[in-house]
């Protein structure tokens, strides 16, 4: 959930079949509107202007943000989770238009909260409420967030999903991929079908309150023995398929810690890659979303807020032991093992290391070596994130060697990303190897570290 929204305007979310496809037909249109512009100006410049340079103009990535935006739902959805999925590899126009959807959602009017409140309550909800804050606390993709008082004193937070995003999922995300499309954003030939595929089953479970509350209260059981996480509590009186009731706890954006001190700062993210590592490697399901926002602190008692368990998946255990394989094969300098254990989990197409043998390992040398630095590892240095993106856009370039991985790896993968890239943002810095002695049996002496 995205924070202030004191600072954001009422807009009608659009959720008739017909109204969402206008969105997309305006924002076609305003896209192309500004590419003709866009592509005059440069030819009478002189300059044969390339399709990418006419779509990704100033004007243009304005247009999408704010209709996607508009729209929310799997529209905004799709568009935050490419840019945690991509970090720091989207081209900087993209990453521009993804930056402004995890930023900016703006809340339903009284009149339509009004309608959905009472389709899942009934019309006499507010006698059910000592004190219900008509203004939104948080507000994002899918629902926007209010804080309520019940007559016998239970203070909640209330997630209340937007009119029509369960209905306009296929087609929103259908949508979205056109864009991407026709923006010259993805290669033609890539067949992203099974991607599209688990992205609609995946918003469609994120659309359901009710599962999402079972997820909830498991992991508040699974944590159970770990103090620094607070998961709040479901509320089951007032939780139906589109309304989500908790306990409402407080926090600060984890984003606030980028000017605490570098120690607390290194203290949370390591809670953070802890969970990811007893999610990955102990439960066997991942709450897969590393949106931000869906991570609180507390400063006083230096806990972790965790909100947010929608997209929460369980983890093949295949895909465990592959990562199980490559981090330790990764510590050990092991760049055969790297590789291998890259080709078998599905990180890696044969096809690429085939054709580009050299630069999969020069990639696989790099991490190796940043890995093992003595001492701390420095989120904060991305110099090597340069190099990494360069050698992989030579094997991108060769179209023979394009690779999609398995779409329950792209998920867990998605967690790995959004939390370094996190780390990064904080400049935080961590023992990775310490961090891997809680989950293998590691020999500092040596170096090595062993399979438990």
């Amino acid at each position: 959930m995205t924070g202030n929204s004191r600072n954001q305007k009422n807009r009608a979310v659009p959720h008739g079949r017909l109204s969402r496809l206008g969105q997309f037909g305006r924002l076609a249109s305003g896209v192309a509107g500004g590419m003709i512009a866009e592509g005059a100006r440069r030819l009478a410049d002189g300059e044969r202007p390339a399709m990418r340079d006419m779509m990704l103009t100033p004007g243009n990535v304005a247009r999408v943000a704010d209709r996607l935006s508009h729209l929310r739902g799997a529209a905004m959805k799709l568009g935050q989770m490419i840019s945690m999925d991509a970090g720091d590899m989207l081209p900087p126009e993209l990453a521009e238009i993804m930056a402004r959807l995890r930023d900016n959602a703006h809340r339903m009017p009284p009149r339509q909260l009004q309608q959905v409140l009472a389709q899942q309550w009934g019309q006499d909800w507010r006698k059910r409420f000592a004190r219900f804050g008509a203004t939104p606390i948080a507000a994002a993709s899918i629902g926007q967030v209010h804080r309520a008082m019940t007559p016998d004193g239970r203070d909640l937070a209330i997630k209340v999903q937007y009119p029509g995003v369960r209905e306009s999922i296929d087609a929103d995300v259908d949508n979205v991929a056109t864009l991407l499309r026709i923006s010259n954003l993805l290669p033609r030939e890539l067949d992203i079908a099974p991607l599209l595929a688990e992205a609609k089953k995946q918003l469609r479970e994120e659309a359901d309150y009710v599962r999402e509350g079972r997820y909830l209260s498991l992991f508040g059981e699974l944590l159970l023995d770990s103090p620094d996480y607070v998961i709040p509590v479901l509320d089951t009186e007032f939780t139906t398929d589109q309304v989500l009731a908790m306990s409402f706890v407080e926090g600060k954006a984890i984003e606030t810690l980028v000017d605490a001190p570098q120690e607390t700062r290194d203290a949370a993210m390591r809670l953070l890659f802890k969970l990811v590592m007893r999610e990955l490697f102990e439960f066997g399901i991942v709450q897969s979303d590393p949106n931000f926002a869906n991570y609180r602190y507390q400063p006083e008692t230096r806990r972790l807020v965790l909100l947010d368990f929608g997209a929460t998946r369980q983890v093949d255990v295949k895909i465990a032991e592959g990562y199980r394989r490559l981090i330790t094969a990764a510590l050990n300098g092991d760049r055969d093992t790297v590789r291998e254990a890259a080709v078998a989990t599905g990180f890696v197409g044969e096809a690429a290391v085939t054709r580009h043998r050299d630069r999969i390992d020069a990639m696989i040398d790099v991490i190796v070596r940043e890995l093992n630095r003595p001492g701390m590892f420095d989120f904060g240095d991305r110099g090597f994130v340069n190099i990494l993106r360069d050698q992989g856009m030579d094997v991108a370039a060769d179209r023979a060697a394009w690779h999609i991985p398995p779409t329950d790896l792209l998920f867990v993968q998605r967690k790995i990303s959004g939390m370094a890239l996190l780390a990064a943002r904080l400049k935080v810095r961590i023992d990775i190897r310490g961090l891997v002695a809680e989950h293998f049996a590691i020999d500092v002496a040596d170096g090595l570290v062993a399979e438990s």
